[in-house]
């Protein structure tokens, strides 16, 4: 299978909207994997509940699509341990991306603990610039993003043109609420960051990120600062 040569439209974009409306995420992955091929893929955090979710679907109905994480050096000791177990259980390497700078050459650039002084800057270079490096061969991008998440992902859709990384985003979740995520976590008896248990509901790098201040699941994430997302999410 070849990469795609055409851009999907807009109006293709709408019509498998349209099409996928009712459908399961499984029937989403199953045809997102028909369609790509190897040129598809799954971002995976080892954070959230619902990328592991995905994981566990991904493995039963297409389980050589390529699955990456992103490794900024920063993330906890119990995210880290989750992507052995997940090794050890559906028997895959998932592919470890890492920023172009180590944590000790960004200190020497940008000063010590960036994140501390400007997460934006800091989440640019340990994230989203190796995310997009990562995607670029890819043609198609299987992500947990759901609407409940936040009110700035409110509006995503189970289909989007991503042109920040020039391929089809695609969020088998995107209608899904909480309960849902975790009683097929339970009914499949699917691995989960124990941190979940400790009162976390969203988890990125350790410095920055600490159990919600309020209902907002995101409202630990960068505490102090007038930020909600790493910018991975964000055209």
């Amino acid at each position: 299978m070849l990469p795609s040569t055409t851009c999907p439209t807009p109006a293709d974009i709408s019509v498998w909207n349209d099409e996928f409306q009712d459908a399961d995420a499984e029937e989403v992955l199953r045809w997102a994997a028909a369609r790509w091929g190897r040129w598809l893929v799954l971002t995976c955090s080892f954070g959230g509940p619902a990328g592991m979710v995905l994981l566990d679907m991904l493995m039963r109905v297409a389980p050589t699509t390529d699955v990456i994480y992103i490794d900024t050096g920063l993330l906890f000791p119990e995210t880290y341990r989750l992507i052995e177990q997940v090794r050890q259980r559906y028997c895959i390497t998932p592919r470890a991306v890492h920023p172009r700078l180590t944590l000790e050459q960004q200190a020497a650039q940008h000063g010590p603990e960036l994140w501390r002084r400007d997460p934006d800057s800091c989440c640019r270079l340990r994230k989203v610039q190796p995310l997009a490096e990562a995607l670029a061969p890819y043609d198609a991008w299987i992500t947990g993003l759901r609407r409940s998440d936040a009110a700035t992902r409110a509006q995503a859709q189970r289909f989007q043109w991503s042109a920040k990384y020039s391929l089809v985003k695609i969020n088998p979740l995107v209608t899904w609420s909480d309960r849902d995520v975790w009683r097929y976590i339970h009914a499949h008896q699917v691995p989960y960051n124990p941190l979940m248990d400790q009162g976390y509901r969203s988890l990125g790098c350790r410095p920055c990120t600490r159990p919600p201040i309020n209902d907002d699941p995101r409202s630990g994430r960068w505490v102090g600062f007038a930020k909600t997302e790493c910018g991975i999410h964000v055209e």
